[in-house]
């Protein structure tokens, strides 16, 4: 008998959800007959590709292999399906985002629901990480990047930039005092990144140069925490203009050392793989996040810079 795609969606699916129940909720499927269907595709190749522990399942040496067999077949189907969309012009299909949580809440989520009504056949799925991942582990079809891009491998649209600045609540500088020199900070609270490093040297002119290495009282691995902390009282941080733009407006975050500020810009980037022609329910979305975000002018407005 030969192997169905609906079998390949199960391995794949309890792969990457780790679990068969998992697998069986995102598909929508029974638990038992996701466990039917792997059963089936074993009986099939003659092989073992899942080992069943009490606790986890995990991938056999033939399950690896057969795993990316498995990927490419679901691919060329789903860029074939993309294709006879686009024969129709009429884009469609599912399209998976992801973007680090800040960027994702301040910057993509207020354009979700335009885009809906334009595309309404596009099936969003909106994935954050503060961590890089891997699209093709993770069947990503876009990341939006913030800062500057390592992996070559991936082509790469420019969206614009966003301004660093460093911040603290009117309630902390009340109680703490507000730091007159950047020799003055080891005296403040001092909110960081956990990783990676650089996010933790500060855009701040000082003897030794135009960056300044901090060590954070309080580290965190996302850029929403540490805004939510410096909101709350806790110490200095420096943060994009993107997700501040309007605690700035409001007064709730103001900047310090201005004059000791050095300008620098983060780019974003739209980043993805691209083997054939990009798919149009990809290229839609780039095009409206380029059109809203005003990348040939450089997002100033969109992201909050002056």
């Amino acid at each position: 008998m030969k192997t169905s795609l609906d079998e390949l969606l199960a391995f794949t699916t309890v792969v990457d959800t780790g679990s068969i129940t998992a697998a069986a909720e995102q598909l929508g499927q029974t638990v038992s007959g996701i466990s039917r269907a792997l059963q089936r595709l074993e009986q099939k190749l003659g092989t073992t590709l899942l080992r069943r522990t009490t606790r986890r399942l995990e991938l056999t040496e033939e399950g690896q292999v057969f795993l990316a067999h498995a990927r490419r077949i679901l691919d060329a189907v789903e860029t074939a399906e993309d294709d006879m969309s686009q024969r129709r012009q009429k884009p469609a299909g599912r399209l998976r985002v992801n973007a680090a949580s800040p960027f994702m809440l301040h910057v993509v989520v207020p354009l979700v629901g335009e885009f809906r009504r334009r595309y309404p056949d596009i099936e969003l799925e909106l994935h954050s990480s503060d961590n890089i991942i891997d699209l093709l582990e993770q069947r990503t079809d876009l990341a939006l990047r913030i800062g500057a891009l390592r992996d070559s491998s991936l082509h790469a649209r420019p969206l614009g930039s966003s301004r660093l600045r460093v911040l603290a609540s009117p309630a902390y500088l009340k109680r703490q005092g507000r730091p007159r020199s950047v020799a003055k900070l080891q005296q403040h609270s001092l909110l960081g990144f956990t990783q990676p490093e650089s996010l933790n040297r500060w855009p701040l002119r000082h003897p030794l140069g135009e960056q300044l290495p901090i060590r954070p009282a309080v580290a965190a691995s996302s850029g929403e925490t540490l805004r939510q902390l410096a909101l709350a009282g806790e110490g200095l941080v420096c943060l994009a203009d993107f997700m501040t733009a309007g605690d700035r407006a409001r007064g709730d975050l103001v900047q310090v050392l201005l004059r000791e500020t050095v300008e620098v810009m983060q780019p974003i980037h739209a980043v993805y793989y691209r083997n054939t022609q990009l798919a149009s329910r990809i290229q839609c979305f780039l095009d409206y996040l380029a059109s809203r975000m005003g990348a040939e002018g450089g997002v100033a407005e969109r992201l909050g810079s002056p």
